[in-house]
């Protein structure tokens, strides 16, 4: 801006003295280099540094036409002052990085769990409350920014079986209530896929966002196959339908028995249409990765200090923290505009109010509830991660000390 100032200052000298043709051309240059609109221009370079004296109050005083000059200070005071945006700060954190979307309405719901833990003073309560998500999303933008990394697929795909089991790419009227699951596997690979490597099982309700989270010590079916029937022996409500991608974890005849078995409707993706399974995608991330990163898992005490994990975590987000409901899709030209329910609620608000779970169930979701502490259990969460990261870190120190080792000899 302050070049801009001092080009329009020279400009303007020239210009009041200038003819019609000069003028044209000094505005065709500065209309390039500023990027103002022509007739701004002509009244800035007429006026600029132009002194009047006019009579004010019968006092004569003298104007000088200038750049208008910011005041510095003054203005309304900041609502969210420091004390505010660092306890939002500790919550975000402590609670792993939420979206505003999702951490307004939690703390409106959950701040009796929240004032004692984090030393909230009542005038930090207050702003809490009223905050609005898009605020908090500005008041920790910059924090944000530090927070991107990207994993990778190891899916592959298993043929074997592929016609017995039906292809589904949209959820029916029918089937928009609880208990159609889909489930998709993340791989604690690092960098590289080959070998072998802990897993990930994720199993998420479509209705509700009910989301299950169990580690797999590799690929082998019996491993799936035991998890899987884990989390419907564990969960509240019965397990209607599955649908999964087109890996060879689940495409296998040992899943395809064991459904038929249960009654239990087995359905599978499109190959390369990731978005069919786009329920239990969206997890993958928000879910698994931002807790137990990208690193790669392989011995048996990393698949027990996932499963410590995943045992606090899987209540908090079910539970706790709200979640978004996709309740409409409408084609607008070549784009989808997207519709999302207004009321932001957790699995657990959501199975409360359908009319498809029995009030048997209701009642035991409720006791369950009221054993849970979010701050207990995001705290338990904390050090399942941390012990994880210090084994994952010893064993690669381990790998390092045995690669000097036998350098040294070889040398």
């Amino acid at each position: 801006m302050q070049e801009k100032n001092a080009l329009t200052e020279e400009a303007s000298r020239r210009y009041r003295k200038a003819s019609k043709k000069e003028k044209s051309i000094i505005l065709d240059e500065l209309t390039l280099y500023l990027n103002c609109n022509r007739k701004y221009l002509i009244h800035k370079l007429a006026n600029w540094g132009k002194i009047t004296t006019v009579n004010i109050q019968g006092k004569t005083v003298r104007l000088k036409a200038s750049q208008k000059k910011r005041r510095k200070g003054g203005g309304r005071k900041p609502v969210y002052d420091e004390d505010f945006t660092k306890t939002l700060r500790a919550i975000w954190i402590f609670f792993w990085y939420r979206s505003g979307k999702i951490l307004a309405p939690f703390m409106r719901e959950q701040i009796n769990f929240l004032v004692k833990p984090f030393c909230i003073s009542k005038e930090v309560k207050k702003l809490l409350l009223a905050v609005s998500p898009a605020t908090i999303d500005r008041k920790l933008k910059a924090d944000k920014r530090e927070l991107a990394f990207k994993g990778k697929s190891g899916s592959k795909p298993g043929n074997m079986l592929k016609k017995q089991i039906p292809i589904r790419t949209y959820y029916a009227d029918a089937d928009k209530k609880p208990g159609f699951f889909e489930i998709d596997t993340v791989h604690h690979c690092g960098h590289s896929d080959s070998g072998e490597f802990c897993l990930t099982l994720s199993a998420t309700d479509v209705y509700s966002g009910w989301i299950e989270l169990r580690p797999l010590l590799n690929k082998a079916h019996k491993w799936v196959l035991q998890e899987i029937s884990a989390v419907k022996s564990s969960l509240p409500f019965p397990v209607l339908g599955l649908d999964s991608d087109n890996g060879s974890e689940f495409i296998n005849s040992a899943m395809l028995k064991w459904c038929a078995e249960e009654n239990i409707q087995f359905t599978r993706t499109r190959a390369y249409h990731k978005n069919d399974n786009c329920f239990v995608e969206q997890k993958n991330n928000s879910c698994v990765r931002n807790f137990v990163g990208y690193g790669r898992f392989t011995s048996i005490a990393e698949r027990d200090a996932l499963a410590s994990v995943y045992i606090s975590l899987c209540p908090l987000l079910n539970y706790f923290m709200p979640s978004f409901k996709l309740i409409a899709k409408i084609k607008v030209g070549s784009k989808s505009k997207k519709i999302y329910d207004k009321k932001v609620l957790s699995p657990y608000q959501r199975l409360l109010a359908c009319a498809d779970v029995t009030d048997a169930v209701k009642m035991q979701m409720s006791r369950q509830f009221k054993s849970f502490n979010p701050v207990v259990l995001q705290r338990e969460v904390h050090r399942a991660v941390d012990t994880l990261i210090a084994l994952n870190r010893s064993k690669e120190l381990e790998g390092v000390e045995s690669l000097v080792v036998s350098a040294l000899q070889a040398f």
